[in-house]
C-alpha cells in the first residue's frame, strides 16, 4: 500500500497516495475523465477501459487462441501506451508530490485478524482474483461500464455498474460491521 494520511479543514483525515498534498475537487477529477473519455471516442472511435489492457499486457507473452485472437492484438496499437501512459503518470505524480513510501500497515485488518504479511499476501491475492473474476464476468471493468458505458447509457453496463456498486456496499459493510 502507497499512501500518506493528511488532515483537510472540515474534512477530518483522508488517506492520499501522495504526501501532504490537498486532493483534485472531485469535477476536476471527473472534468479530465471526461475529457479523456471523449478524445478516446471522438478522435480514435475507442472505448475507454482498462481491465482489456490486462489482457494487451498478456498477450505479448501467452500464445493461447484466447489472447493471440485479432479482436484483442489490433488493439495493442493504442491500449498498450494508454496503460504505459497511466504507470507514467502515476509515476511523475508521485515524484512531483513528494514521492512515495511503501507500507505494509493495513489498519483495521491488522488489529483485528493480525495474518502478517503473507497473510496480507493471501488476501490481496484473493481479492485481485475475485475482481479479475467479476470483470471478466460483467465484460469490462468499472472505468469502462461506470464511465464509458454509462454515460452512453447502455444497459449492461447500468446493471454491471449497478451491481458493482450493491456488492462494494454489501462487502464493506459485511467487512467492517460483520467480521471486524
Amino acid at each position: 500500500m502507497l499512501c500518506a494520511t493528511t488532515t483537510t479543514p472540515g474534512k477530518g483525515h483522508l488517506n492520499l497516495i501522495l504526501n501532504d498534498l490537498s486532493p483534485w475537487h472531485w469535477a476536476a477529477g471527473g472534468a479530465v475523465i471526461s475529457a479523456v473519455t471523449l478524445t478516446l471516442l471522438f478522435v480514435g472511435n475507442r472505448r475507454l477501459g482498462v481491465s482489456t489492457g490486462f489482457e494487451n499486457v498478456c498477450s505479448l507473452v501467452v500464445q493461447t487462441p484466447y489472447f493471440t485472437r485479432d479482436a484483442l492484438r489490433g488493439t495493442n496499437s493504442w491500449r498498450l501506451p494508454l496503460l504505459g501512459g497511466l504507470l507514467i503518470g502515476g509515476f511523475l505524480s508521485a515524484a512531483l508530490g513528494g514521492g512515495w513510501e511503501p507500507f505494509w500497515d493495513l489498519g483495521m485488518f491488522d488489529a483485528e485478524i493480525g495474518w502478517g504479511n503473507g497473510g496480507k499476501l493471501i488476501w490481496m491475492f484473493g481479492g485481485g482474483l475475485l475482481i479479475g473474476f467479476g470483470t471478466r464476468l460483467a465484460g469490462g471493468c468499472t472505468s469502462g461500464h461506470g464511465i464509458f458505458g454509462m454515460s452512453n447509457l447502455e444497459l449492461p453496463s447500468i446493471i454491471s455498474t449497478v451491481s458493482f456498486m450493491a456488492a462494494g456496499a454489501v462487502t464493506t459493510n459485511l467487512i467492517y460491521r460483520v467480521i471486524l
